[in-house]
């Protein structure tokens, strides 16, 4: 597997590469992570199983769109493949630094700027291929009403992934029905999302740039994106300062919140299954009375 993946690299940029340190990462749930140099060069590379290769080439187009905008630093793709029964993404590698004395502020700054990019895509929310959340399925068919699309691409695809793994979610055909109508009156410009936007997937480069990665793009509200931050450790008060600096958050955001982060949380039941559960349903019950 490395001979290909060392002349893929070597196709694609023009120069041989032949790797000569391989350190697996720690950290990852979902693919194996490798660091993987040699006396000129160094880069990221995530190894799966070869069935799983379309989740590499959404990665790397989800990538290579976020770096288009300029607005936030990302790790740019270099090619995507496959090798006997694995696949593989290698992108460039960043030195990251202490996320402790960075300025999340700039990181605020910097989303809110990729945020308010016009939607190139013309096509309403959606994407132009599916993708992953963690390692589930996300549907991503365009359509031009954005509570149909939460309703159904969103909430729908993961309450009936959840009741096949033997999930209890009693409200959820109720929710379902309920979201268009609860994002009625609400008409967002579809933005260009990272959509996996939690702590653990950012960071800073050793001189201090906001660094987004991991990402599960798409074209929709940009406030699914802040509703994550507000997960799973949270962002500092600097964050949100800087992004509202720039593109002020709508007054009902605080209404839809909980909405938002519903998403990721029956995800995560699906992932993980335990307490999440219970969590599910007490946001459910939030929402709808």
């Amino acid at each position: 597997m490395w001979n290909s993946i060392d002349t893929h690299i070597s196709r694609v940029t023009g120069n041989r590469f032949q790797s000569e340190q391989k350190c697996l990462v720690d950290g990852g749930s979902v693919n194996e992570s490798y660091i993987v140099n040699n006396d000129k060069q160094t880069y990221f590379i995530k190894v799966n199983q070869a069935s799983q290769i379309a989740m590499f080439e959404a990665e790397a187009l989800g990538l290579q769109q976020i770096s288009d905008t300029g607005a936030i630093r990302t790790p740019k793709p270099l090619c995507t493949g496959i090798s006997a029964d694995c696949c593989y993404i290698v992108m460039e590698y960043l030195s990251m630094g202490n996320r402790k004395s960075r300025s999340f502020m700039e990181m605020g700054r910097n989303l809110a700027k990729m945020h308010k990019k016009v939607n190139i895509s013309q096509k309403g929310f959606g994407w132009y291929m599916q993708n992953t959340i963690g390692s589930t399925p996300q549907i991503n068919t365009w359509t031009d009403n954005w509570g149909e699309f939460y309703a159904q691409n969103r909430l729908g695809y993961q309450f009936r992934l959840g009741i096949k793994r033997g999930g209890d979610f009693p409200q959820a055909e109720e929710l379902i029905a309920k979201t268009p109508k609860l994002l009625g009156d609400y008409k967002p410009q579809p933005s260009l999302i990272h959509g996996d936007l939690w702590i653990g997937n950012t960071g800073f480069t050793i001189d201090g740039e906001p660094v987004v990665f991991d990402p599960a793009t798409y074209y929709g509200d940009r406030e699914v994106d802040i509703a994550m931050t507000e997960l799973f450790g949270g962002f500092p008060c600097d964050f949100y300062q800087g992004y509202n600096e720039v593109f002020m958050l709508d007054s009902g955001y605080k209404n839809r919140r909980i909405l938002y982060g519903l998403y990721h949380i029956i995800n995560h039941f699906n992932l993980f299954g335990g307490g999440y559960e219970s969590q599910v349903n007490r946001m459910i019950r939030q929402i709808i009375t």
